[in-house]
C-alpha cells in the first residue's frame, strides 16, 4: 500500500493526539494550554480532509476514525475544561449542603453527550455534504475553550492580546458562585442542544476562489479576523458566535 494513503489517517491521529493531551491539560488546571491543544486539533482536522481529497485516500475506516478523533478533541476536552472550572467555582461557594454544588458539575458532561450524538447523525446523514445541519463540534469547542480562558484569571488573555481590554475574568470574579455556576450550566445545556438542533449552518468549504459563490465565507472569515484583531481572545468566542448568527441569516433567504 503507497504511503501517501496513511497520510490522511496520520493527520487524524495528531488531531487524536492533541484531544487527549488537551484533556489533560484541562484537568490539571490550564486553561489556556488545552485551549491551544484544541485549536491544534481544529488545526489537523482541517488539513486531514483536504489531504484525504487531494491524494484520492478517502475511506471508511478515515470516516469513522475522525469521528473518534473529534469525540475526543471537540467532546471530551472542552467537557473537561468545563469540568474543572465548574469544580472550582463551587469550591468557593459555601454550601450548606455540599452534594449541591456537586451537582452542578453534571451540567459539563453535556458537552460530550451531545458531541458523540452530533458526530453519530452526522456519519448518517447524507444531506450534510456541503454543509451542516446543527452546530459543528469543532466549532462548539472552540467557542468553549476561549470563553472559558477568558473566565479563568490564570488564563490571561496576554495570550492573544486585542485593541480593547476584554478582561471578562474579573466581571466573573465578582458574581456569587452560585450565579457563575448556574449560567455556565444553563449555557452548557443550551450549546450543546445546537449541535443536534435542525438550524442550517453554512460550511467554511470554498466553493469557488471568486466573491459570488462564496461571499458568506468571506463576510465570516474578514470579520472574525477584524473580532480578534479588536478583541483578542474575546474575538474568538465572538467569531462563533457570529457563526451562528450569519448561519440562522443565511438559513431565512
Amino acid at each position: 500500500m503507497k504511503l501517501k494513503k496513511h497520510i490522511p489517517n496520520a493527520l487524524t491521529c495528531a488531531n487524536l493526539l492533541c484531544g487527549c493531551y488537551a484533556c489533560i491539560l484541562a484537568l490539571d488546571g490550564h486553561p489556556a494550554g488545552a485551549m491551544v491543544a484544541i485549536f491544534a486539533a481544529a488545526g489537523f482536522d482541517f488539513v486531514d480532509g483536504l489531504a484525504a481529497r487531494l491524494l484520492k485516500a478517502c475511506s471508511p475506516i478515515g470516516k469513522d476514525l475522525d469521528s473518534l478523533a473529534d469525540m475526543v478533541s471537540f467532546g471530551v476536552a472542552p467537557g473537561m475544561m468545563l469540568f474543572d472550572f465548574l469544580d472550582r467555582t463551587q469550591q468557593a461557594a459555601d454550601w450548606a449542603y455540599p452534594v449541591c454544588g456537586k451537582l452542578f458539575l453534571s451540567a459539563a458532561f453535556a458537552i460530550p453527550v451531545f458531541s458523540a450524538l452530533r458526530l453519530a447523525r452526522f456519519n448518517n446523514d447524507a444531506r450534510q455534504h456541503t454543509s451542516f445541519i446543527g452546530l459543528p463540534v469543532p466549532a462548539h469547542a472552540i467557542f468553549w475553550a476561549s470563553l472559558l480562558c477568558l473566565v479563568t484569571p490564570s488564563a490571561s488573555s496576554a495570550l492573544l492580546p486585542g485593541w480593547f481590554d476584554t478582561d471578562l475574568s474579573a466581571c466573573v470574579g465578582r458574581m456569587p458562585p452560585v450565579a457563575v455556576l448556574s449560567v455556565a450550566g444553563v449555557l452548557a445545556v443550551g450549546s450543546s442542544w445546537l449541535l443536534v438542533s435542525n438550524l442550517p449552518m453554512f460550511s467554511l468549504k470554498f466553493k469557488s476562489p471568486g466573491w459570488k459563490n462564496s461571499r458568506l465565507q468571506y463576510t465570516f472569515l474578514l470579520a472574525a479576523l477584524g473580532l480578534v484583531m479588536c478583541f483578542g481572545m474575546g474575538g474568538i468566542t465572538a467569531s462563533i458566535l457570529l457563526y451562528l448568527l450569519l448561519s440562522i441569516f443565511n438559513s431565512r433567504n
